[in-house]
């Protein structure tokens, strides 16, 4: 009897198995220390001093707030928001290339390669006995979590154009998953200080966040040897292009694309734009509003979670086949800003958790099937670069997004960010109406 081809049925869902740990582990890194930011201000700031980098990064922030009457409560808004951002702006330059890189050298090599460079920033983290430290670990965590374009373009390697879009639902729960556990492992392990035990291993850099890191360190670790030990090259030799990556970052995002693939990629950014602010101020509104305790926003962020696990999971892989993906992605644009609108007025818990689930349940139908469009409208051979541009330019939304928005959110309000909110994914839907009905032909 013969043996299996790497593109047989086991193998495919073999290797689908493991971009969902990929993503979801790279997720887990992105998101572990949101509930982390206040925590770390306060203990770098002790720690360098009013001398250091973080001390400069404040006296700066606090000067703007001033300025733009946010007042003392906005500083800290700002600095999460920043150290958020910088992380996606490194997925912004760096996803095109991976993407680009895999399309002529296959996927397996450069997700060895950014898995391996993901545990070592968080190893870095590890021993960040300075602020400087943590910023660099997290540059370094950031370009190698471009990756994600690797990992998106390996499922349309190994999925059929029909059942593509199940492919990329897949994703959908990895993300979804990822912004529920990262943020939980960062609040339960933040407990546990190794300075506590051992105050001397402060001299080799270990700090109170050592145990978060550490636990990011086995996750990536376990991720790196199990893409070594079990994934099969998705992309064969014969798909492989050989185009030259411009040196420029932003030129890679004006190289040559078809014009369905343009209209997604721009429906896509202003879609981001809008969601990842509004999903970034959500525990303002809910202190503003409710007086929510982070037990309280734990339980908002979940019941989103939860949302975009069962949708992304099991709705959109069915509903995409039948009614098609851009529709599936115009119903979810449409629920978005209904989400968003509610939101805008949610002043009972019962009309924000209304609006939470329009929101959630609309990212969970429009983020894969756009993700799907792109795929399905790129060639076999570029499918890397137009997913790595496709992923960037949602890092670049996720860069802008969460500061424009808590400036929006502390100056002009919270009613009138998320109407804007709104108004602005109102724009992606007209956009994503002009988008072609994509052509699932294999032989396209």
């Amino acid at each position: 009897m013969s043996q299996p081809t790497p593109q047989s049925t086991p193998r495919k869902q073999l290797s689908l198995g493991i971009i969902f740990l990929t993503i979801f582990i790279d997720l887990v890194g992105f998101s572990v220390i949101f509930p982390l930011f206040p925590s770390i201000l306060d203990y770098y700031l002790e720690l360098d001093g009013d001398a250091g980098v973080l001390a400069w990064i404040l006296q700066r922030l606090d000067a703007f707030s001033h300025t733009t009457g946010g007042g003392e409560r906005f500083t800290p808004v700002l600095f999460g928001g920043l150290l958020g951002s910088l992380y996606a702006t490194l997925q912004f330059f760096f996803a095109p290339l991976w993407g680009s890189v895999s399309d002529q050298k296959g996927r397996r090599p450069i997700l060895l390669i950014t898995t391996l460079g993901t545990c070592l920033s968080y190893v870095l983290w590890l021993f960040a006995g300075n602020f400087a430290l943590l910023i660099a670990a997290r540059l370094i965590g950031g370009a190698m979590s471009g990756n994600l374009s690797v990992a998106t373009a390996a499922v349309a390697d190994v999925t059929t154009k029909e059942n593509r879009s199940k492919g990329m639902g897949l994703i959908g729960v990895a993300f979804g998953l990822g912004f529920v556990v990262g943020p939980a492992i960062g609040g339960l392990c933040v407990m546990v200080n190794p300075l506590d035990w051992y105050p001397e291993l402060a001299e080799l850099g270990i700090n109170p966040f050592s145990f978060v890191a550490f636990v990011a360190v086995l996750l990536s670790l376990a991720n790196f040897l199990w893409i070594r030990a079990r994934f099969v090259e998705s992309l064969p030799p014969e798909n492989r292009g050989a185009s030259k990556l411009p040196r420029n970052p932003i030129a890679r995002l004006t190289q040559p694309q078809s014009g369905a693939v343009r209209r997604t990629n721009l429906a896509y950014l202003v879609y981001i734009l809008a969601f990842s602010g509004m999903e970034f101020t959500l525990s303002f509104l809910g202190v503003e509003r409710f007086g929510y305790t982070p037990g309280d926003i734990t339980k908002m962020m979940i019941f989103i979670g939860f949302i975009l696990i069962v949708v992304q999971g099991g709705i959109v892989r069915r509903l995409a086949p039948k009614i098609g993906e851009k529709a599936t992605a115009l119903a979810g644009l449409t629920l978005v800003a209904i989400g968003l609108g509610f939101l805008s007025r949610a002043e009972t818990q019962p009309l924000l958790y209304t609006g939470l689930g329009f929101m959630a349940l609309g990212a969970g139908l429009c983020s894969p099937t756009l993700t799907s469009l792109v795929s399905l409208y790129a060639k076999p051979e570029e499918q890397g670069r137009a997913l790595g541009v496709f992923r960037s330019l949602g890092s670049l939304g996720r860069a802008i997004g969460p500061v424009a928005a808590s400036f929006i959110f502390w100056w002009f309000g919270s009613d009138t960010l998320y109407l804007a909110g709104a108004a602005i994914v109102v724009v992606a839907t007209a956009l994503c109406l002009r988008l072609p009905r994509p052509d699932k032909s294999e032989t396209a």
